[in-house]
């Protein structure tokens, strides 16, 4: 049985004459955690969008637990198994936290034919355990997303994702916004992810950050794949190097270029 849990093939999109994203062959295996680096507009988002939905790719094919998938949104891919916490974070504002964590995923406490009565006590409980097992602090869970500030709506999108066991989280650019002690709190998140082998792709800028929590690296520029890197086998002047184009590994010369 393949440890594979997700691979991509030639993954490519195009916006008209503009390719985000080029031929992506891309592999992680069960329990890795890989980071996603590059500069801006090198395709590190373009090519999260493809693989959980957002958008639709130009050509390429996407493996994912073993099988072909073809998710027609981020709903289809978090049904997969696959839960993203998007820089955009995709919360409804006018919601609050118990609301927003079991969103699409509510607890019924018994249905009327064609209607649902919601069991809020259990979403509730479940929520205060689920922050308490994270870390996030929220001081009023009753608040709507809207009354939260930048770093509390960050940490309710990773507590959400955090929350249930899934075969693969994918955090996009997750502390950019955040402060020191907040930081700490996803690191932390990111840690238990890791000690329960729940594979995870960390796209990031953070350079420290990367280090302290993936095994692979993997660098995108021009939208293209420049670099597959061990985190024990190199380091950050290493790293830049590959971002820049200063530098570029042998097996994708031809595609870097």
């Amino acid at each position: 049985m393949s440890d594979i849990i997700l691979e991509t093939r030639d993954l490519t999109k195009h916006y008209g004459g503009v390719h985000a994203l080029e031929g992506a062959d891309f592999i992680l295996r069960k329990g890795e955690h890989v980071a996603i680096m590059g500069d801006n507009g090198a395709g590190k988002s373009t090519f999260v969008r493809q693989i959980t939905g957002v958008e639709q790719r130009t050509r390429g094919e996407i493996i994912f637990d073993g099988r072909p998938v073809d998710f027609d949104g981020p709903l289809d891919a978090r049904e997969a198994g696959m839960e993203t916490v998007f820089q955009t974070l995709a919360l409804a504002d006018h919601l609050d936290v118990s609301d927003n964590l079991f969103l699409g995923r509510e607890k019924i406490r018994f249905r009327l034919g064609p209607f649902s009565i919601l069991d809020y006590k259990a979403m509730h409980e479940a929520t205060l355990a689920a922050l308490e097992k994270t870390g996030v602090k929220i001081p009023n869970i009753h608040n709507t997303i809207e009354r939260m500030s930048g770093g509390q709506r960050q940490c309710v999108a990773i507590a959400r994702t955090a929350t249930f066991h899934s075969k693969l989280t994918i955090m996009d650019e997750p502390t950019a916004a955040l402060g020191v002690q907040e930081t700490a709190q996803v690191e932390n998140i990111i840690r238990t992810l890791k000690g329960q082998g729940e594979p995870l792709i960390l796209i990031s800028h953070n350079m420290r950050q990367v280090f302290d929590l993936v095994d692979r690296i993997v660098v995108f520029r021009r939208g293209r794949i420049v670099a597959d890197l061990n985190r024990d086998e190199t380091d950050g002047q290493d790293v830049v190097a590959y971002i820049t184009g200063a530098k570029t590994q042998p097996q994708f010369e031809v595609a870097g270029a």
